[in-house]
C-alpha cells in the first residue's frame, strides 16, 4: 500500500514539473496597444516589466505599441508618468504563438496640499503695511472725479478737436439759420423809443450832477 502511494505522489509529481516545464518552454509574441482609459488616446513610452521573468523590462513607442516575447502565465506591470500602474496576466492556456491585448491605463490623479503664500514675514510687518496702504476710490467716486469741473477744463485744453465735434458744430449753425431766415432783427438806432430812453437817461445824469454841484 505505501509503495502504491509512493508511485502515484511521483507521478503526480513529474506530472507538474513536465506541465511547468512546457509552460517555461513555450514563447508568445505578445503585442498590444496602451490607451488612455477616459479618452482612447494613446499613451507613448509606457514602461513594461515582466515580474515572473527576472524583471525585464521593456517599452512602448511613442504610439503606445509595443510587442515583445513572454511566456503563457506571465505577470505584467504597465507603468507610465501620470498614469497608475495596471498589473496584466497573460491566459496559461493559449493556443497560437500570438497574443494580443488592448491595455488600458487611468490617469493619475494627485492632490497636493494647499499652499498659502504670504509677502510678510511677520504680522508686524503686515500691520504696517495695511495702516499705510491706499484704499482705491469705488466707481462712482472715479465717475465723479472724471466728470469734476476741474478735469474737463484739462480735457478741453489738452484733447485735440475732431472731426465728429465740428461736424455737429456745423450743422447746429446750419440748423440755427435756416430756422431763423425768416426772422428780422430790428436795428435800435431806427427805434424811437430807444432814442427817447438815451435822452432821458442823459438828462437824468445832468440833474445828477447839478444837484450834486
Amino acid at each position: 500500500m505505501k509503495y502504491s502511494l509512493t508511485i502515484i505522489l511521483l507521478l503526480f509529481v513529474a506530472t507538474v514539473f513536465a506541465q511547468n516545464e512546457t509552460k517555461s518552454n513555450k514563447l508568445i509574441q505578445f503585442s498590444g496597444i496602451i490607451t488612455d482609459v477616459d479618452s482612447n488616446s494613446v499613451v507613448p513610452y509606457v514602461t513594461i516589466t515582466n515580474k515572473s521573468f527576472n524583471e525585464q523590462k521593456y517599452a512602448a513607442n511613442y504610439q503606445g505599441y509595443f510587442s515583445f516575447i513572454a511566456h503563457p502565465g506571465d505577470t505584467l506591470l504597465f507603468s507610465a508618468v501620470g498614469f497608475t500602474s495596471k498589473t496584466f496576466v497573460l491566459p496559461n492556456l493559449i493556443a497560437d504563438s500570438k497574443f494580443t491585448a488592448m491595455i488600458k491605463l487611468k490617469t493619475e490623479i494627485v492632490y497636493l496640499r494647499t499652499v498659502r503664500v504670504n509677502p510678510w514675514a511677520t504680522v508686524e510687518e503686515f500691520t504696517k503695511d495695511f495702516l499705510s496702504m491706499k484704499v482705491a476710490d469705488d466707481d462712482l467716486a472715479l465717475a465723479k472725479r472724471n466728470v469734476s469741473p476741474e478735469a474737463l477744463r484739462g480735457m478741453i485744453k489738452t484733447l485735440p478737436r475732431d472731426g465728429q465735434e465740428v461736424s455737429n458744430g456745423n450743422y447746429r449753425y446750419n440748423f440755427d439759420r435756416m430756422m431763423n431766415v425768416n426772422m428780422r432783427q430790428t436795428n435800435p438806432l431806427l427805434n424811437p423809443f430807444a432814442w427817447g430812453k438815451l435822452m432821458q437817461t442823459i438828462f437824468n445824469g445832468d440833474k445828477l450832477r447839478s444837484e450834486e454841484q
